[in-house]
């Protein structure tokens, strides 16, 4: 395995990991702000957790060959969008667009590339919202723009996803029919249970919602009668 240096300005793999690294970094930090912003202004963590990583230099050479380009720098910094890769977890699938907005909304954050897995699932069921941004990476003498991916996807459907991907490379992409009809079944039960808990929530949110007004209604009223009886025993 082998990465030539072709590129003025990325020209090895200890900077690519460099710069790789820390744009993952610029990332995973700013979900991590946004998720406590929410947690302060709404009292909700739209985040379940975050996971992070950089591929590795085999896996790379595999995607560039399939690409049916040179392994060089130069043409993985070109053709390659996930070297470095942000999973976002999140509890709900409205939460997914929710913090896909959020990621939207960041100034220094360039979205190049929206696949929206969810809407419209992959044959083999797969589903997940994919985007590619560019984040600038502060180096002593430049900035590089630098492409991140950023998965984000619901705790059921990173379940199934990793499962999946564990018999992907179990079979080598070649799974028994039967095997790959199950995971699809799976996909769509794993899409109920999405629906089913998404309004779950939303009927647990108004439930509240419509209690906490209870409660404030009754106290009001109790004020309000208390005022009442102080007032008839001042005529008193």
């Amino acid at each position: 395995m082998e990465l030539k240096g072709q590129n003025d300005t990325i020209d090895s793999w200890k900077e690519v990991n460099l710069i790789y690294n820390a744009a993952l970094r610029q990332v995973q930090t700013k979900m991590e702000i946004l998720n406590e912003e929410f947690q302060h202004v709404h009292q909700y963590n739209p985040i379940e957790h975050i996971k992070a990583r950089i591929k590795t230099p085999e896996s790379i050479v595999k995607k560039l060959k399939r690409h049916g380009v040179e392994s060089t720098i130069e043409n993985m910094v070109n053709h390659i969008n996930d070297i470095a890769g942000v999973r976002i977890i999140c509890s709900f699938t409205s939460d997914i667009y929710r913090v896909a907005d959020m990621i939207r909304n960041q100034k220094d954050i360039k979205v190049i590339a929206v696949k929206d897995y969810i809407t419209y699932p992959k044959t083999s069921g797969y589903r997940s919202y994919h985007m590619i941004v560019t984040v600038p990476v502060y180096l002593s003498d430049r900035i590089v723009d630098t492409k991140v991916e950023i998965q984000i996807r619901t705790v059921a459907m990173d379940f199934w996803a990793s499962l999946e991907h564990k018999i992907h490379y179990k079979f080598e992409g070649d799974a028994p029919q039967h095997i790959r009809t199950e995971l699809v079944e799976c996909a769509r039960m794993v899409a109920d249970l999405d629906s089913r808990m998404l309004m779950l929530n939303d009927e647990i949110t108004m439930i509240s919602y419509e209690l906490e007004v209870a409660k404030i209604k009754a106290e009001e009223e109790k004020r309000k009668k208390r005022l009442e009886k102080q007032a008839q025993e001042a005529e008193a």
